[in-house]
């Protein structure tokens, strides 16, 4: 217990006499830590998304948008890889020796590349050597892939947009109430229902009678929006950018290989006779992963997936090399026109990827409570 003692203090002291030397080094330069220079004009654009920043806007606006498409790549790549990561870790089990095996290469190959030249090598290599607008790969009408991004049908909000939104919250509520109801029953009973079927029925059954609602009264919620070629340029529609395309293929791909040993090694911890008690049964293999395999195999997934999403959210850090606006490029476009280093990058954005890290813990943690009450 001393030593622990002693060794706080040691730490504290060295801790304070390094801050304490660099604000007398910052105050002899009149440099004194503030975020007063985040209200200052930014004087330079952030193309992705477009409109978001323009040169005119402070600094607090440009560091929300680096913020944003953070934010926005991180969410969307923990969604994707854990679903395709998962899907691998499965197939890398599967009784079909072929598929067994193409799971286990992609796994070894994709561990065994560096992140950061991944990246390079999609973005350079596969989206901006797409053909150019007049030779555009087109899906359908609605879908056009090009150099300059992949542009596929967008929604325009129209007079019943609000009223929809509001129909959409409804049906939020309604599918929590039901699968509150629903995971009760299953600890009463004992029988585990089929929660998440009938919470999606639910919720896209209301979605489906509101829109159906509003769409005799008055013009539907969204009307399409079509992109199209005008000119040198495509106009209308979603465009996903090469550098957002490129940094998100990688980021799924990349984690994705993780996710799959963290799935494999899940599901083989569960003991070879529960898998013989379900098909005893008569469950079929879908019902026997779903039921019997899965619900035990999350108590040893969920706390090393937790850390394999905080590691996604801080590799999107690599965004920079191939030209994504991320937290990280637009601070060092901050940090370069302020000279504010001190407050960029530990004020702003060790924090701001601190407190993701912590929302990030807080969610898995949550679930991994969650799936050890529904065992229990």
């Amino acid at each position: 217990m001393f030593a622990q003692i002693v060794t706080v203090l040691i730490f504290l002291l060295m801790a304070g006499w390094l801050v304490s030397n660099m604000l007398q080094a910052l105050e002899r330069l009149g440099l004194m830590p503030s975020l007063s220079f985040m209200d200052l004009t930014s004087q330079f654009d952030i193309g992705q998304p477009k409109g978001m920043h323009g040169r005119d806007d402070p600094y607090w606006n440009a560091f929300r948008t680096g913020l944003y498409n953070t934010a926005r790549v991180s969410l969307f790549g923990i969604v994707l890889a854990t679903i395709w990561g998962t899907a691998l870790g499965i197939a890398g089990l599967s009784s079909n020796l072929l598929v067994a095996r193409i799971s286990r290469y992609y796994i070894d190959l994709l561990r065994g590349i560096p992140l950061l030249i991944l990246m390079i090598f999609v973005h350079k290599g596969i989206f901006i050597k797409f053909p150019g607008i007049n030779d555009a790969i087109m899906l359908g009408d609605s879908t056009f892939i090009t150099n300059r991004g992949i542009y596929f049908v967008g929604g325009t909000p129209t007079e019943s947009t609000d009223d929809y939104l509001r129909i959409l919250l409804i049906a939020v509520l309604a599918a929590a109430l039901l699968a509150a109801l629903l995971v009760r029953r299953g600890k009463q009973t004992g029988r585990l229902p089929m929660t998440t079927l009938w919470t999606l029925v639910v919720f896209f059954a209301i979605s489906a009678v509101g829109w159906l609602l509003l769409s005799n009264q008055s013009n539907p919620p969204w009307l399409p929006d079509l992109p199209y070629v005008k000119g040198l340029n495509i106009k209308g529609g979603i465009r996903l950018t090469p550098e957002f395309s490129a940094v998100l293929f990688s980021l799924v791909i990349y984690t994705a290989s993780f996710v799959a040993e963290t799935v494999r090694a899940g599901i083989m911890s569960v003991s070879k006779g529960q898998r013989e008690a379900a098909r005893s049964l008569g469950l079929s293999g879908l019902d026997t992963l779903r039921l019997v395999i899965m619900p035990q195999a999350m108590r040893v997934i969920v706390p090393p997936l937790t850390s394999i999403w905080l590691s996604l959210t801080k590799n999107s850090s690599l965004a920079l090399a191939v030209g994504y606006p991320d937290l990280v490029a637009v601070a060092g476009t901050i940090q370069m026109q302020s000279g504010r280093a001190v407050e960029v990058w530990t004020g702003l954005v060790m924090v701001t990827y601190v407190s993701l890290s912590l929302l990030t813990s807080l969610f898995g943690n949550w679930y991994n409570r969650k799936m050890a009450i529904v065992e229990r």
